[in-house]
């Protein structure tokens, strides 16, 4: 019986190990999907500006080549 109990307390700490591990590795994935997405946030924000400066000097362009004809 006492070969029985410490099998499955080694088994138990084993587990308990094993959570504890998988625990780490998905806070320390989440900090990473975190940062991932301040980063895609921040890439299309610059992306949006670029794309409505390029929207304004098109819309010049257009003016100035109205005017010329």
């Amino acid at each position: 019986m006492s070969d029985i109990k410490q099998q499955i307390f080694k088994e138990l700490g084993i587990l308990e190990e094993t959570v504890s591990k998988l625990s780490s590795a998905a806070h320390t994935a989440g900090k990473q999907t975190d940062l991932e997405v301040a980063i895609l946030t921040e890439q299309v924000r610059t992306l949006r500006e670029k794309n409505t400066k390029a929207s304004d000097f098109i819309d010049k362009s257009i003016s100035i080549l109205k005017s010329l004809k």
